[in-house]
């Protein structure tokens, strides 16, 4: 049986998938890209929370609990003593974990002491055996491979000069934040960094036998909110956190690929069937059943996704390294750890199992003809059969399901779920190509419609067109679907963009700034210099300068970024704010959540809120839910003076300057960067808004470039189907030429059926991008949690127009492949 299976199979369909090379290659070619955006999408994430967790890992070592600080500033290190004692702690390392450094010298600084033996970790290798050089040399390190230091050389850390006392081995430096790293004991990590008595992190190791749980809850108990207790895996599902909006705008966009693939596989194995009427008529006269002939057609396209699958797989891993570089590096502030790029072992069968399905639901939908096709029928030429015709009954199910799927994509787009709200987007798009579906007649008569306008070439072209309905629909709905992608998104994009610059915008009433990093990173540590607002004020031409600070803070499970500004400060969000509100701030009354904190929290107006600090839980009322864009975590608004208190941060990590009227502000901006301290950001008002704006295009323009390939991928499926009419119609094509037809006429008509099934879906892609336009920008306003401005731009016909001639490229060679076809050949052809 299976050996029989096997010869049919091989003899069938792989010998006429060898003897159509051409339509082969282009079916791997779109399966292998799609497969490809899915392996470097999901190596996007994959890096990210794959690194956190490896230098988690590394770090840990035998620990089952970590308690770290609400912020990067730690916690007081007098809890050590206390959790020590707590039954059940076998051992509790401490340690100082903080990045040090800006840009490419920003490094990770890692403190320890001799407990850290206890954990058996990659990094007590390392602080054992090297641990007299660690304490005999003064202010000595280890660094790691990767930081390109020597033993015995000084180098300026911080706050403070250090001396190289060993370099780590490549082993132990690759595991360790890819050799970027410091180690130090404890006193000289915090000299680095100019703190002392303060902790980021304790390693817990139970007692063998200790339940997890029941000690979690007593530790958790006497830290009483000062610190966190949670397992170690903490750490890396607040990173995977920090970039779920480019995960899933890419995410979608890959998934639009994959629909295309699967129209392109459609209308190859519809082809497959027309082509092989011949064959499948004498194996439905000598006795052969229909059900083998199905399998074995769906066998073949599973093994067109399963070779395109595995080839896009190596490609999407080479795609995926040059991805990770297009991540904002704001979404990177509140992850630690270096970012290595790794594949994740999920990514490659995730991506090819895809292209199995897309290839085998779509060839399963094409296989269908065989059942409807009788023995005598399957001679007749293509679209002369019933099977081309589509059932009135199918036809209003689609009409049906296609309002479904539009009420529920509404529904799920003004619902307030976050970023799943933007399942709406895919949603929108998957219910359009239900309801083209259900006209698919109209659309069909329209392309033909189209093709006529061009003469006698546009006839013989919309003849065709009339002849394979069901081809022409799929064709039609590739370029629908590249023209709506880029025009929706393209669209959602640059309005998503113009809505949050414009949050940002009271930043330009300041005349500069001096911040810890860029704008565009938010500037959350460390804290700036104590005296430096007193030297700036000092200056000459300067009348203001304001402070304020910005933090991560874990709150729950996640993480949200803290905001505080000095009394009277004006501010974007402050302006957001109700009469009164920022007093009751003052007063250490209450704070104001933005909408997706109140959302994960459960949280609205006047509930109360735990805020857990390094000075204890803090009961507050949350005065306000305010709309402020979260494209990396939620917001949290509080008192500048609390948050010193609270959360133990003096100082800040942002200067709002204001220059005295008549003042030069290039003069100013220069006399400024003399005095602030080297490696600090100094940027103008306008300068720091349009850091901001290039922070959030940045985010957006990896899901535009993969829309882009969307739009090649129905190039090459359009290229792909004209060439089948063509081979299909060589006898066709020949005669007409042997009654003296000319090749430029054969050409044009090509070319005109080419330009009727493009406009018609190009047409269909801007109108029903526009709608769903207007859908995202409701999608991204509940995701990003501020009010997205639907602004229809000249710019999507430009967008559209850029689709339609990339699509209609592929024209060109089929085009061609008429035109020059020699006229015996092509009379002989079976």
């Amino acid at each position: 049986m299976i050996a029989a299976a096997w010869d049919r199979l091989r003899l069938f369909n792989i010998g006429e998938v060898l003897a159509h090379r051409g339509r082969t290659i282009m079916s791997l070619v779109v399966m292998a890209v799609s497969a490809g955006l899915l392996v470097s999408v999901l190596s996007i994430s994959g890096s990210v929370t794959g690194s956190v967790d490896k230098l988690t890992r590394a770090l840990g070592g035998k620990a089952a609990l970590e308690i770290s600080g609400v912020t990067d500033g730690g916690f007081d290190q007098d809890l050590l003593p206390r959790i020590r004692a707590v039954p059940g702690v076998s051992a509790a390392v401490p340690m100082v974990r903080s990045r040090v450094g800006t840009g490419e010298d920003r490094t990770l600084l890692l403190g320890a002491d001799a407990s850290v033996s206890a954990l058996d970790s990659a990094l007590a290798g390392p602080m054992s055996s090297q641990a007299v050089k660690l304490l005999s040399v003064p202010d000595g390190v280890l660094v790691g491979a990767g930081l390109g230091r020597h033993e015995g050389e000084r180098f300026t850390l911080g706050s403070a000069t250090v001396t190289v006392a060993g370099v780590l081995d490549d082993n132990t430096s690759g595991q360790l934040n890819g050799g970027q790293i410091v180690v130090a004991a404890l006193p000289v990590a915090e000299k680095i960094l100019g703190r002392s008595g303060q902790l980021d992190s304790i390693q817990i190791v139970p007692t063998p036998g200790t339940d997890v749980g029941q000690l979690r809850s007593a530790l958790t108990a006497v830290v009483n909110g000062r610190a966190v207790v949670a397992d170690p895996s903490l750490r890396t599902a607040q990173a995977g956190g920090a970039i779920q909006l480019v995960r899933y705008s890419t995410t979608m966009a890959s998934a639009a690929a994959l629909i295309v693939s699967g129209f392109l596989i459609y209308n190859a194995m519809s082809m497959a069937v027309a082509q092989r009427r011949p064959v499948l008529s004498l194996l439905r006269a000598i006795g052969g059943r229909r059900g083998p002939m199905v399998r074995d057609l769906i066998a073949e396209a599973a093994l067109l996704g399963l070779i395109g699958g595995g080839i896009g797989a190596v490609v999407g891993m080479f795609m995926g390294r040059t991805a990770i570089d297009q991540v904002p590096s704001a979404m990177m502030a509140s992850v630690q750890g270096r970012i290595e790029y790794m594949v994740p072992g999920y990514a490659i069968p995730i991506a090819i199992a895809a292209c199995v399905l897309a290839s085998t639901a779509a060839a399963a939908i094409a296989a269908r003809q065989i059942y409807k096709v009788q023995p005598i029928e399957a001679l007749a030429p293509v679209g002369v059969s019933k099977s081309d015709a589509v059932n009135p009954l199918l036809r209003w199910g689609a009409v049906l399901l296609g309002g479904v799927m539009v009420a529920a994509a509404i529904l799920i787009a003004r619902s307030d779920l976050g970023r799943l709200s933007l399942a709406a987007i895919s949603l929108s798009i998957s219910a359009a190509v239900v309801l083209c579906f259900a006209a698919t007649g109209p659309i069909v008569r329209s392309a033909a419609a189209v093709a006529r306008v061009f003469g006698a070439p546009g006839a013989l072209g919309a003849t065709t067109i009339e002849r394979a309905p069901r081809r022409v629909w799929a064709t039609a709905m590739t370029v629908m679907i590249g023209v709506t992608a880029v025009v929706a998104m393209g669209g959602a994009s640059h309005n998503l963009v113009d809505s949050a610059t414009a949050t940002f915008a009271d930043l330009a009433r300041r005349d500069a700034y001096v911040s810890t990093s860029s704008m565009a990173e938010f500037p959350t540590g460390p804290l700036l210099p104590a005296d430096l607002k007193a030297r700036i004020r000092a200056l000459p031409g300067v009348v203001d300068v304001g402070s304020a600070q910005m933090a991560f803070a874990t709150l729950g499970r996640g993480q949200v970024m803290l905001q505080a500004y000095e009394r009277g400060i004006p501010a974007g969000p402050i302006a957001e704010l109700h009469p009164g509100v920022q007093d009751r701030m003052a007063r250490g009354e209450g704070v104001v959540v933005s909408g997706d904190v109140a959302r994960q929290l459960g949280v609205h107006e006047g509930s109360e809120l735990d805020l857990p600090t390094p000075t204890g839980v803090h009961e507050v009322h949350v005065l306000q839910v305010i709309p402020y864009f979260s494209a990396i975590t939620g917001t949290v608004l509080l008192d500048l003076d609390m948050m010193r208190q609270w959360y133990e941060r003096p100082g800040e990590t942002i200067l709002g300057i204001n220059y005295a009227p008549g003042v030069n502000p290039v003069a100013e901006l220069d006399l400024l960067r003399r005095a602030v301290p080297r490696g600090l950001s100094v940027d103008t008002g306008a300068g720091s808004v349009a850091a901001v704006s290039s922070s959030v295009k940045q985010g957006t323009s990896l899901s535009g470039s993969i829309l882009w390939i969307v739009v090649l991928v129905s190039t090459i499926a359009l290229l792909n189907t004209l060439m089948l009419s063509v081979l299909e119609r060589r006898r066709e094509l020949g005669v007409l030429r042997a009654m003296g037809t000319s090749r430029r006429f054969m050409l044009r008509a090509v070319l005109t059926e080419a330009a009727g099934i493009g406009l018609t879906g190009a047409v269909l892609g801007l109108a029903i991008g526009a709608a769903v336009q207007y859908l995202a920008d409701i999608a991204f306003g509940r995701a990003m949690t501020i009010p997205v401005t639907y602004t229809p731009s000249p710019m999507l016909l430009v967008y559209a127009s850029a689709a339609l001639v990339l699509a209609l490229l592929g024209s060109i060679p089929p085009a061609l492949r008429a035109a020059r076809m020699p006229i015996v050949e092509a009379i002989a052809a079976d």
